[in-house]
């Protein structure tokens, strides 16, 4: 059943993103598109890599911290090691960067240009283990998808 949800949503990132070539664009509406469809999430949106830390960019949610250095944090972490983190307990992630109390779970998933991470897509939500492999799977592949039709 989750794997048809995440089919559906693949298929409308390539519907609602092909021919469109602004990274801004694409990611707030990406992230407006994911904020929509899934439940129990409290925050969604992507921080950019610029000048070896990662900026915040197009979000859906509270306010957030701007700045994080690469390789802090769960965000941070996703960046440097060019790999999703999935976080069942964001309170047990050693260097946890508490944006927002309310989260409880996380999952981050690098946003790749030419094999270099060029942002990461930042899922929180106030559930415990709120992520398992089914939505890593999917996010994984609606990202993979967004990559191809801005970039090729």
């Amino acid at each position: 059943m989750k794997n048809e949800f995440y089919d559906v949503l693949d298929r409308q990132v390539t519907a609602l993103f092909t021919g469109e070539d602004d990274l801004v664009c694409a990611m707030a509406n990406f992230s407006a598109l994911l904020n929509d469809q899934l439940d129990d999430i409290n925050w969604v949106g992507f921080y950019q890599v610029k000048n070896n830390q990662l900026v915040l960019g197009p979000f859906q949610g509270k306010l957030a911290c701007t700045r994080i250095p690469l390789g802090k944090g769960v965000c941070g972490t996703a960046a440097s090691t060019n790999t999703t983190q999935r976080v069942a307990d964001v309170h047990q992630f050693a260097g946890h960067i508490a944006c927002d109390a309310a989260s409880n779970s996380e999952i981050v998933i690098p946003f790749v240009r030419n094999n270099e991470v060029i942002a990461v897509l930042d899922i929180d939500s106030p559930i415990f283990d709120r992520f398992d492999q089914d939505d890593q799977k999917g996010l994984e592949k609606m990202v993979k998808s967004l990559e191809f039709v801005l970039f090729g």
